[in-house]
């Protein structure tokens, strides 16, 4: 599995396991899926509390793994204090004394932004932590061309967890900008979503549960799909949140070859007539 750079001496695997895909799998099955990863070339692991109970999954799983890999890990609250408890929990749920990332979790609207950088906002708990040791890098995830921006003006973020879809960046431009603005800045950018088909219906039987979206699950397209997020200045994606997916996308990343230009001129006729997450500044879900 090729790696890229994240910061300093840290690289990551191109394919990262979101815990989204353990979820709810019991401890062998997530265990296995764990084991899978790393021994096929997997060194970045994302996980959050609001995954289920996908971080006593992940952390059980990972114990004796734990050296040789990258663990990220976000808090939802805004304030100081909860998203103190947030960090502490997770520390202990995760069976570790420090996370290598620690991000900010959804952040879309100015009102988490107000709230995040207020006095006693969920920025203090960052960057107290960081400052201690308890977590070595800092970021955040977002779905919103505006907070994003002014999530980078704000403070020196070590990465941003970010849509990059070929679907939203082809047909509505999104995400551009703030790709650019991350490699000015030196920026790591860890990619969503870059599987995503469209949103469910609200009839739809959702085939996969654990997915916000409908997935793209046509291993042709799922491998343009890992090929044009990666063509990005992305050093590493999360497929969807489901195990048969994401072992597939494992599959293909260990082959994995730079996007040709027939193949974006393909995905480019492709997007016009998709329908994508989101429009030009945000994503729906």
């Amino acid at each position: 599995m090729d790696k890229r750079k994240y910061k300093n001496n840290d690289y990551l695997s191109i394919i990262g396991l979101g815990g989204i895909s353990i979820k709810g799998l019991g401890y062998k099955k997530s265990s296995d899926i764990i084991s899978y990863s790393v021994d096929n070339g997997i060194n970045y692991f994302d996980v959050a509390p609001g995954y289920g109970d996908a971080q006593d999954l992940m952390g059980r799983g990972l114990i004796k793994y734990r050296k040789k890999i990258f663990l990220a890990c976000k808090t939802k609250y805004r304030d100081f204090k909860e998203s103190r408890k947030d960090l502490e929990k997770s520390l202990k749920l995760l069976h570790t004394d420090y996370i290598d990332l620690y991000q900010l979790h959804g952040m879309k609207s100015n009102e988490d932004f107000e709230k995040i950088t207020s006095n006693q906002g969920a920025m203090k708990t960052l960057i107290e932590a960081k400052e201690s040791g308890l977590v070595k890098y800092l970021g955040f995830s977002c779905h919103s061309i505006p907070i994003a921006k002014k999530l980078i003006e704000f403070y020196d973020f070590d990465s941003i967890l970010f849509p990059v879809n070929w679907g939203l960046l082809l047909k509505n431009e999104f995400g551009n900008e703030i790709l650019d603005l991350c490699n000015k800045k030196n920026i790591t950018v860890l990619a969503l979503k870059s599987m995503a088909d469209r949103q469910w219906y609200s009839d739809e039987i959702k085939t996969y549960p654990n997915c916000w979206y409908k997935p793209i699950t046509d291993t042709n397209l799922m491998d343009l799909s890992i090929k044009f997020t990666l063509s990005k200045n992305v050093t590493s994606l999360l497929p969807p949140g489901d195990e048969v997916l994401f072992k597939k996308s494992v599959e293909l990343a260990k082959n994995y070859k730079k996007l040709t230009s027939l193949e974006k001129k393909y995905l480019y006729k492709l997007s016009l007539s998709s329908n994508p997450i989101g429009n030009k500044e945000e994503i729906y879900i």
